[in-house]
């Protein structure tokens, strides 16, 4: 990695977004409240495994974009600032129409991992958010900045998936009120905004 490379707002953009409610979060709560913690375990197990698969698939992706077309490198800037702006979105409308899976840890990892596999946003996220911070003229090769940032990304969306899972053992309803709160939705959206335009204002690397 660049020695200038900017690590805090990497972080920040990382728990901003895994942190902001949404599907997994959602489903992970729910699934908790009614079937338990161990499910609810094998399910962030299931995430994080299809979630993995979505990395590797997008680093080989991204480093043959990159080193085949070096414009493209510049059109997936713009690409992840409308991202981040269809993420703040998504984060204001959520209300909470959640589909509990069906009971059973085999089930939670299977549906937790088919879902973040097939799901496109997941690899839309580290193709576009990643490239953000990804420098092609660095000495350390794209596709391991992209594992690096990705594994980072991973740590980061694990912890939070098991920390809903304690939370929602131990405060059930009321974590869901709040995740589909006003003051909750409108908060994470704009901070997704302001994430949004911090890209737009930073110039791609190159």
């Amino acid at each position: 990695m660049p020695g200038g490379f900017d690590w805090i707002g990497f972080l920040i953009a990382v728990a901003v977004i895994e942190l902001t409610p949404g599907p997994n979060m959602g489903w992970l709560a729910a699934l908790t409240m009614r079937e338990g913690k161990r499910p609810a375990l094998a399910a962030v197990a299931g995430i994080t495994t299809g979630l993995s698969l979505q990395l590797l698939a997008a680093v080989t992706g991204l480093t043959a974009l990159i080193i085949s077309v070096p414009s493209v490198h510049h059109l997936l800037h713009w690409a992840g600032v409308a991202f981040m702006l269809y993420l703040a979105w998504e984060a204001y409308s959520d209300t909470g129409s959640v589909a509990l899976a069906a009971s059973g840890h085999e089930r939670g990892f299977r549906r937790g991992l088919i879902a973040n596999v097939l799901n496109p946003k997941a690899l839309a996220f580290y193709v576009l958010l990643i490239n953000q911070f990804v420098t092609p003229a660095s000495p350390a090769p794209v596709w391991l900045q992209s594992l690096i940032l990705g594994a980072i990304h991973l740590s980061v969306a694990t912890l939070v998936h098991l920390g809903i899972v304690l939370l929602a053992g131990r405060l059930g309803e009321r974590l869901e009120r709040w995740r589909t709160s006003f003051a909750a939705r409108l908060t994470f959206a704009c901070l997704l905004a302001a994430i949004a335009l911090w890209l737009a204002l930073t110039p791609p690397r190159t």
